[in-house]
């Protein structure tokens, strides 16, 4: 399923709609002190036990459609990806507010909205700052259904270190683009996701039309560095003349597209998102698994408690930090191998592990 992109060949940056990977998107009301807030949902199945994928930050609930499509043909289960507060098409009263406390307890009300008193068995996958919100919400007990928790390259030691060089990452980001494509385009060719599939799907989760656009050189030129070098050289000179005509038009439409999220002014929660998550994490009751990306990932309490054997650990070589994106496949057979090995469901009929 997954479409590598080689160099040299020119690449369908389209975007792709949810709707291939997910069978209904749904939003849901949750009462708050202060209102009404409204989560948006992406649904797959209706036996089994839920998986409920809590995406990253700055991403949004269609960072999972692609493993969403591959886990839902390989295991009896149902899907349930939320676009978290601020994130996606989410809309809540406070969306500045977001602690590791508030998430948390987001999650526990739109369990309880979906299925009342009597939810079903529920796995909670998180990836990055939605896998720290994971570990919160299972902490704090606010899904008192839940079956195991899976986390993907989020580790406390790790994550702490990077923090420090996290701003210089945003500003070094382009602010704008030209079109969807444009995103799209951007988020493969920086590696930021390494599957080409997966980021046509889910860009458009991260990004969304400037409400107030104004037509500055800086857009057209943001990421044509990148991508001029890429470009086969016989299709170039025709791409110049048809990029020209397009930057005219751009500037008459003006139509530019941003960031959902600014994730520099998020900055003053991530101490807590990370702060004691290790400790957290194997003080939760249920059986565990942690995904990573790159094996020099464990601190202290993660190796202790590895070779304790308090959660269950495996590498993907070969992947970006969206390792649920630029993997699916390797991410549904762990994840559908550690769910049939604890009796959570069985392999759907037909299939061949």
């Amino acid at each position: 399923m997954s479409m590598r992109y080689r160099p040299g060949r020119k690449r369908d940056f389209t975007p792709l709609p949810w709707s291939q990977y997910f069978e209904t998107m749904e939003d849901v009301e949750v009462e708050n002190e202060n209102g009404k807030d409204i989560f948006r949902l992406y649904c797959s199945g209706s036996h089994g036990p839920v998986l409920l994928l809590l995406h990253g930050g700055g991403h949004s609930a269609l960072s999972w459609a692609v493993f969403t499509a591959v886990i839902y043909s390989r295991i009896n289960c149902r899907v349930v990806a939320m676009d978290l507060r601020a994130h996606g098409d989410t809309k809540v009263k406070n969306p500045e507010d977001l602690s590791a406390d508030t998430m948390a307890k987001d999650i526990g009300k739109v369990v309880e909205a979906l299925y009342g008193d009597n939810p079903p068995p529920i796995m909670v996958i998180g990836h990055s700052m939605g896998g720290a919100i994971a570990v919160h919400t299972a902490a704090a007990n606010h899904i008192p259904s839940l079956l195991g928790l899976c986390v993907i390259d989020v580790v406390e030691g790790t994550a702490m270190d990077a923090l420090n060089s996290m701003q210089n990452f945003l500003r070094s980001r382009p602010k704008t683009f030209k079109s969807l494509e444009n995103a799209i385009e951007w988020s493969v060719k920086s590696g930021q996701i390494r599957n080409i599939e997966s980021a046509r799907v889910s860009m458009g989760g991260q990004v969304k039309k400037c409400e107030e656009s104004t037509s500055s050189p800086a857009v057209s030129n943001s990421i044509e560095g990148i991508i001029e070098e890429e470009e086969e050289e016989e299709a170039e000179e025709e791409s110049n003349k048809k990029r020209m005509k397009e930057d005219d038009q751009e500037i008459k439409k003006e139509s530019i597209f941003t960031w959902r999220v600014e994730l520099s002014k998020t900055e003053k929660y991530w101490e807590g998102w990370f702060r004691g998550l290790s400790a957290l994490f194997l003080t939760c009751p249920v059986p565990k698994l942690l995904l990573l990306a790159g094996v020099d990932r464990l601190d202290k309490d993660l190796t202790i408690g590895q070779m304790q054997g308090k959660f269950q650990m495996q590498v993907l070589p070969q992947c970006g930090h969206a390792v649920h994106e630029d993997a699916p496949e390797k991410v549904a057979d762990a994840l559908a191998t550690f769910m049939v090995r604890h009796k959570f469901t069985e392999f759907k009929e037909g299939f061949l592990c």
